[in-house]
């Protein structure tokens, strides 16, 4: 039963500290039951509007560009706020994502720290002095760009909004976040949240979001947001880079994904079948991480197939609200009826079922957006479900020999975000991990992603690096001030 106060709510934009809610109200839902949850305010391109003039007076008009000691407090703050708030954000986050309750702490638990180390990266030196002939001493200045656009996905809306808004803040940026309408009530609550930094100076952080894509598009397209952090498929970040090219934008961006799963024939099973598991199904598949590619080598190959398929079989899909559910919804039907259908074509060319999975048709769980998880025998490297982001809870297994089919059957992708390397062979581990092409590469494990580590990808999963001292590159210019004072006099 969802509580009535959650069904009433009202989502509200956030704009120059003041909540805004004009715009036609639209449905916010329960992707576990379809059931109306909320309304929200669509007026994306006003909201938009708003928000980067908000912004823009902000940066122009208060300390927070010149103010280190402010940004680290402010960060501070909001980790202290997103802290206590947890069970908040953790109901609304579970309703409207869909996300099981471990899962929607997962991502919640990850937000703290993140603050917490951009609060420690906006007090490190901004810049250095040298003197690069005598007579004359050089000043290198780090400056913040200015107003910042965080265009965040609905897969993950809290930490994927933090990720890129963290370091944006830190850099002494004013920012503009933007969150697809599918998590509006999300997005709304961490308005709220925010809103009790009490050192947060108006207009430095602004929140809206939309159904359509006006309100992103000018964020893209205006003059006045010179850096954009950009979260989501490689189409859309192809699109609005060709877009932003006519400013010269500068773009931050982590894009799709198609994370192989590397299983030799010396690997610990009783390890690795629960991690692969996981690496599928956590957040229903809709991962740019998720482990989507299972390459395993000729000697365990039947053993894997079998065993995975029969994990597989036995994850409990099911609502959040259920706590023994297991996996919980995808974020809508649309998307339930588009993996399917990428699983058929890939039947038709070929591939073969160990775990059909697909959509839940009967039972009380067909009203809602229920896909159980997949498992395809594949050969053909060049198939499109190998090839392209699936982006929901569907993986292949195909056969490799040596490790030097391995590499190359792992490399034959145009993403490069990620991989998993599963072997007991330390020297083996280290080559494969560099001649791999991926930005983060996992021994014995998958997804582990740290703050002050990088992290990005290669090819075409995106731009720039997000966490670790790198991520203030997206949101800083270097200045060059040259003085001649001359030298002293004997």
């Amino acid at each position: 039963m969802v509580p009535n106060s959650v069904i009433s709510h009202k989502a509200f934009n956030w704009i120059n500290g003041s909540q805004c809610q004009e715009g036609p109200l639209k449905e916010s839902i329960d992707p576990a039951t379809y059931d109306v949850i909320g309304h929200y305010p669509d007026a994306g391109l006003q909201a938009a509007k708003s928000a980067v003039a908000a912004a823009r007076k902000a940066f122009h008009e208060t300390m927070w560009v010149h103010d280190h000691e402010l940004r680290a407090r402010v960060l501070e703050q909001l980790a202290c706020a997103f802290e206590r708030n947890r069970a908040k954000l953790l109901e609304i986050l579970s309703l409207e994502n869909g996300k099981v309750k471990a899962e929607a702490a997962f991502e919640l638990d990850m937000v703290p720290s993140k603050l917490r180390y951009s609060a420690a990266t906006s007090l490190v030196e901004g810049g250095r002095a040298i003197t690069p002939k005598p007579g004359s001493i050089s000043l290198i200045l780090r400056q913040p760009m200015g107003v910042a656009a965080v265009i965040a996905p609905w897969n993950s809306p809290v930490v994927l909004t933090i990720r890129s808004l963290a370091p944006a803040l830190a850099a002494g940026c004013t920012t503009v976040v933007k969150l697809p309408a599918q998590v509006a009530q999300t997005a709304s609550v961490m308005a709220e949240v925010m809103a009790e930094a009490e050192s947060l100076p108006n207009g430095v952080i602004n929140l809206f979001f939309e159904s359509g894509l006006e309100g992103s598009s000018y964020l893209v397209d205006s003059p006045e947001v010179p850096v954009v952090s950009f979260t989501g498929s490689t189409r859309t970040g192809r699109a609005i880079s060709s877009t932003g090219a006519r400013h010269l934008k500068r773009f931050g961006m982590e894009l799709g994904g198609k994370t192989p799963m590397i299983v030799f024939d010396d690997a610990d099973l009783d390890a690795a079948l629960p991690v692969l598991e996981k690496a599928l199904t956590v957040f229903s598949g809709q991962f740019c991480m998720t482990g989507s590619r299972l390459l395993v080598q000729n000697g365990k190959y039947e053993a894997v197939r079998d065993a995975l398929a029969e994990r597989l079989r036995n994850v409990k899909v099911g609502p959040a609200a259920d706590p023994s559910s297991d996996m919980g919804p995808m974020i809508d039907r649309a998307n339930v009826e588009r993996v399917d259908g990428v699983v058929e074509t890939a039947l038709a060319a070929g591939a073969k079922v160990a775990e059909r999975g697909g959509p839940i048709k009967v039972g009380p769980l067909s009203r809602g957006a229920f896909f159980r998880p997949a498992l395809l025998e594949v050969s053909d490297n060049s198939l499109a479900i190998i090839q392209e982001e699936t982006f929901g809870p569907v993986l292949t297994i195909q056969r490799f020999s040596d490790e030097a089919e391995a590499i190359r059957l792992s490399n034959d992708n145009e993403y490069g975000l990620s991989a998993s390397i599963w072997t007991r062979d330390l020297d083996r581990s280290l080559r494969v991990a560099q001649a791999l092409e991926a930005g983060s590469v996992w021994i014995n494990d998958w997804a582990k992603v740290y703050d002050g580590t990088e992290e990005g990808g290669f090819k075409q999963s995106g731009l720039g690096r997000l966490n670790g001292l790198a991520a203030l590159d997206d949101f800083i210019e270097h200045k060059h001030i040259a003085l001649k004072p001359g030298l002293k006099q004997p």
